[in-house]
């Protein structure tokens, strides 16, 4: 019976679904680590370990990933929210970002990635402190802590018109 309930609210309070890493996918999100805790009063669920979660071709992974939805009464509804931290990686296509920690708005339908952020797609390399990308349009933004030109961790990019160095 325990586990009946705790499979239930692993259903309930994930919500994964309605979660949307990979843009305009339709696809389930599949969430896979060494442990996984369940806050159904929360509305969270807490997946710890080497997590991945994947949702058609696009891949996120960290140490450590919080899903919280919806709070509808003494309901859990759709997810809000996921929050990575520790070792953060999104992949998505050819576009690859290593960051500390990642949030998943699906209300935005963006990731915002923060921490030491560095994106690569192809031979083209970029450097910032905060990545966010808006999943419906796939427009990134970077920002960067330091201002002027004698900050050491301004936004910056190696890029290759022709995709390959000379």
């Amino acid at each position: 019976m325990a586990a009946a309930g705790a499979l239930v609210g692993v259903m309930v309070v994930a919500g994964a679904a309605q979660a949307q890493i990979a843009p305009r996918s339709k696809a389930p999100l599949d969430i896979a680590a060494d442990e996984s805790e369940i806050l159904t009063n929360e509305c969270k669920s807490v997946w710890r370990g080497d997590v991945e979660a994947l949702q058609a071709r696009t891949r996120l992974r960290a140490q450590t990933l919080n899903v919280f939805a919806a709070k509808k009464g003494s309901e859990c509804g759709e997810t809000e929210r996921l929050v990575a931290e520790g070792q953060v990686y999104y992949v998505e296509g050819e576009r690859k970002v290593r960051a500390n920690n990642a949030v998943y708005t699906a209300r935005a339908e963006t990731i915002t990635l923060t921490g030491d952020v560095v994106v690569t797609e192809g031979q083209n390399v970029a450097r910032a402190d905060r990545v966010v990308i808006n999943l419906q349009t796939g427009q990134s933004q970077m920002f960067s802590n330091s201002k002027g030109r004698g900050g050491k961790s301004r936004v910056r990019a190696v890029l290759y018109p022709s995709g390959k160095p000379e």
